[in-house]
């Protein structure tokens, strides 16, 4: 009978003992370190004895023992969905996950995307994660929340403009990119303003709100406002800036620097002069923008909250219980440069 070709026989895995054994300390003293538990005095001489034996024997701590001993997760959950996410809410993410690997929290990102909502908030609370923080992409419900909660989630917390009741919210209000982009053309002396309304429809979760709170803006100083359905095409923006002067508008916002770099083409194509016939202004103030001629005025969207948004989930899960917390973060201001 011919036989099975021998295995290798696997490494042993590393344990705290072995950690111990190497930086001749105690077990309960590894521990402490590599749990970053500040509570006993340690000094930093043995925290670093202790930190180079496990680099050296490429020991982690269990995370699943460590929750069965703290008797809850320590992960967040950050759900990702098929859309991509405006900048400013890529820049909440990338301080999440480093603020929060700093706190000793585990950090997730989970496919969500073709999951409907009561679904996926399900499929979230099979992870037993500490906290979930719900992106725009993505919708969260009332019963959603509750399985959340049921669940061992201390903090559910959204991320963009509409609150959902029971759950804390980091809100990214994207209205006030257009209103800034809005009154900024305004105080140019623009009263007849174009709003391109995107035809894409992945663009929606950052557009909608951008063209919303710019038609609000000009609506409110008695402003002429025109949507103009756009695809992401070369063909269809040709299309619009042929016929330009026949609309009479003097100034339009688009929702990103994408759209506005595309109708700029279009416009030169055309012989529309821009700013001279029509003012342009973007959205995001991407690099390329600043590399057009002339170069791209647009809006940019920073995140400017009050404390640092690791601390406050922290916060959130060291004492959960109390009335759901709305924290502003978006911020918006235009940068002037040349096309409008």
């Amino acid at each position: 009978m011919s036989q099975l070709p021998q295995q290798p026989t696997p490494a042993p895995v590393p344990t705290s003992a072995d950690v111990a054994r190497l930086a001749g300390v105690s077990r309960a003293t590894v521990s402490y370190v590599l749990n970053n538990n500040t509570t006993m005095r340690i000094s930093e001489a043995t925290r670093r004895r202790v930190k180079e034996a496990a680099r050296d024997l490429g020991y982690v701590p269990h995370a699943a023992a460590r929750s069965l001993r703290a008797g809850r997760t320590r992960t967040v959950l950050l759900p990702v969905g098929a859309v991509p996410e405006a900048p400013p809410h890529q820049q909440v993410v990338s301080e999440l996950q480093a603020g929060l690997r700093r706190l000793d929290y585990t950090v997730v990102q989970y496919g969500s995307g073709g999951l409907a909502p009561d679904e996926a908030a399900r499929a979230w609370a099979e992870l037993r994660p500490v906290a979930v923080v719900v992106p725009p992409a993505l919708s969260l419900t009332p019963y959603g929340r509750a399985v959340l909660t049921r669940s061992g989630a201390r903090a559910v917390i959204t991320l963009g403009a509409q609150p959902v009741d029971g759950a804390h919210a980091l809100v990214m209000d994207q209205r006030e990119v257009g209103a800034c982009a809005v009154r900024h053309l305004l105080a140019r002396g623009c009263r007849r303003i174009g709003v391109v309304a995107p035809a894409d429809t992945v663009m929606a979760p950052s557009a909608a709100p951008r063209l919303e709170g710019a038609r609000r803006a000009a609506e409110r100083a008695g402003a002429h406002v025109e949507p103009l359905p756009l695809r992401y095409d070369e063909d269809d923006a040709a299309e619009l800036a042929r016929h330009w002067r026949r609309r009479a508008l003097d100034a339009v916002f688009t929702c990103n620097d994408e759209y506005a770099m595309l109708l700029l083409r279009a416009f030169q194509d055309a012989g529309v002069e821009v700013p001279g016939e029509v003012a342009l202004v973007g959205a995001d103030d991407l690099m390329l923008g600043r590399l057009l001629r002339p170069r791209l005025t647009t809006v940019r969207a920073e995140i400017a909250p009050a404390q640092p948004l690791a601390e406050l989930i922290d916060a959130l899960v060291t004492r959960p219980g109390g009335p759901p917390e709305h924290h502003d973060l978006l911020r918006a201001r235009v940068v002037p440069r040349e096309s409008g």
